[in-house]
């Protein structure tokens, strides 16, 4: 963690511990709950404090001037706090939840009616910030000791209550790199169809959280044992078993080098990874187990990247990815192969390809992509020489000729106008024009009024 957001932790504690003794000296009780406790436990800085109390929602909203009634149905109000937000939640127990989703109805409740209905025991914690002390009325602290992720009683009751537990629970345990107790991975393995009752939305979030705060590997190894995988990512699934060439993929099947991908991003850049670069390197080589041929010259996956852009557009659809994200992510797809062409590449055409939108990225993916198989990066450091060699005018020079210029000259306003700064502004990347009266020139001799 960086010293900024180190200090912006150690403010928000100091806001959250405000929130709450405001709250005590009011008559309420209230503590720290969950994520933050669990963290403080782990020797981890905190990012966020939850607070949960016994005040009801009104109660809270008439003690603090700024707050939002994000969940007021279920007892959570959002306090604004010197332009920090900090959920504060209301003891509560659950009725029946008859969707998978939500309850029907919550009742308020006692401090330790509101653990029990939560759903994993790291996330079970109370602590008073005034004296530091731990309330563990479920056992959390032992499991974090032990680095185990379990629910809080029954995993079937548990995961029947919100079927999204069971991806939350796939996410903790790849996030924390603890083991997933079996009983909640059986849980979920006879379960896993029912994770298509949750919104697109929400399982997006998780497998976003996933792939980008750590463990991304493991979780997918995770999503896959328990079945998840097959219900939300089939064309995932489907590479699996998809073998490649030895010689350029010593490292397995399609599945294992996408896998090593990941692994290789989440351990040099969680919690930090780039959403759009983690979800490129998973999707990336989804179109092999469609294009897959084998013949007396070896395996080949002819037209793998096109596929591969049509299948990822609809997963990034189905997952209601915004339509900037989804950009991104195909462009970095539809681009993960043209690497191997670059030093073969004339200088308009480099220039260009080294200037596109979001390069680094598309640099960074091409990195993953040959650390994950044949790990040669030759193309690599190639294309960080040139970037480190070259003036920023190589790469974008500024125009010869404008249009207004061209219709001075005497050439009419349409199509050929485009045409001739098209082509001069190749003429100037490939290193032959680099003047005006040169640029007028070349026009003059090329274009006839």
């Amino acid at each position: 963690m960086t010293r900024k957001a180190d200090d912006q932790s150690i403010l928000k504690r100091f806001i959250a511990e405000g929130i709450i003794g405001r709250l005590r000296q009011s008559g309420f009780e209230a503590y720290f709950v969950g994520g933050c406790v669990r963290d403080f436990i782990r020797g981890v800085v905190p990012g966020d404090y939850d607070i949960v109390t016994s005040a009801k929602t009104d109660e809270v909203m008439a003690l603090f001037e700024k707050t939002v009634p994000v969940g007021a149905k279920f007892g959570v109000v959002m306090v604004i706090a010197d332009g920090h937000p900090f959920e504060v939640a209301t003891f509560r127990s659950d009725d029946v939840y008859e969707d998978g989703r939500r309850p029907l109805r919550v009742h308020f409740a006692s401090a330790k009616e509101d653990v029990l209905r939560r759903d994993f025991t790291v996330n079970g914690l109370l602590m008073d910030p005034v004296t530091g002390d731990i309330i563990d009325y479920v056992g959390g602290r032992d499991d974090i000791h032990n680095r185990i992720l379990r629910t809080i009683g029954d995993p079937v009751l548990r995961f029947n209550e919100d079927y999204l537990r069971m991806l939350r629970a796939v996410r903790f345990a790849a996030n924390l790199d603890f083991a997933l107790d079996e009983a909640a991975k059986a849980a979920i393995a006879a379960n896993a169809s029912r994770i298509t009752v949750i919104s697109a939305e929400r399982i997006l979030e998780e497998l976003g959280k996933i792939l980008t705060r750590g463990g991304a590997r493991r979780g997918l190894e995770l999503l896959s044992e328990t079945g998840l995988l097959k219900m939300i990512l089939p064309e995932v699934d489907k590479m699996r078993g998809v073998e490649q060439p030895p010689r350029f993929h010593p490292e397995g099947d399609v599945w294992q080098h996408s896998l090593i991908m990941l692994d290789i991003l989440s351990k040099e850049t969680a919690p930090q990874t780039n959403p759009m670069l983690a979800w490129a390197a998973l999707l990336h080589d989804v179109g092999k187990p469609l294009t897959r041929t084998q013949d007396d010259k070896g395996v080949h996956f002819y037209g793998h990247t096109q596929i591969g852009e049509s299948i990822a557009l609809d997963i990034l659809n189905r997952l209601r990815f915004s339509r900037a994200q989804r950009e991104t992510i195909l462009n970095l797809i539809h681009q993960h192969m043209v690497f191997m062409n670059v030093q073969k590449m004339r200088p308009a055409r480099l220039k260009r390809f080294l200037r596109m939108p979001d390069f680094d990225l598309h640099l960074k993916l091409h990195r993953l992509d040959c650390l994950a198989s044949h790990g040669m990066l030759d193309h690599y450091t190639f294309c960080v020489d040139q970037l480190q060699n070259m003036e920023i005018g190589e790469l974008n020079p500024p125009s010869l000729l404008t249009g207004d210029d061209l219709v001075a000259m005497g050439y009419v306003q349409g199509k050929m106008i485009g045409q001739i700064l098209r082509a001069l502004e190749e003429e100037q990347l490939e290193g032959r024009l680099d003047s005006r009266d040169e640029a007028i020139r070349f026009v003059r001799e090329h274009w006839k009024i």
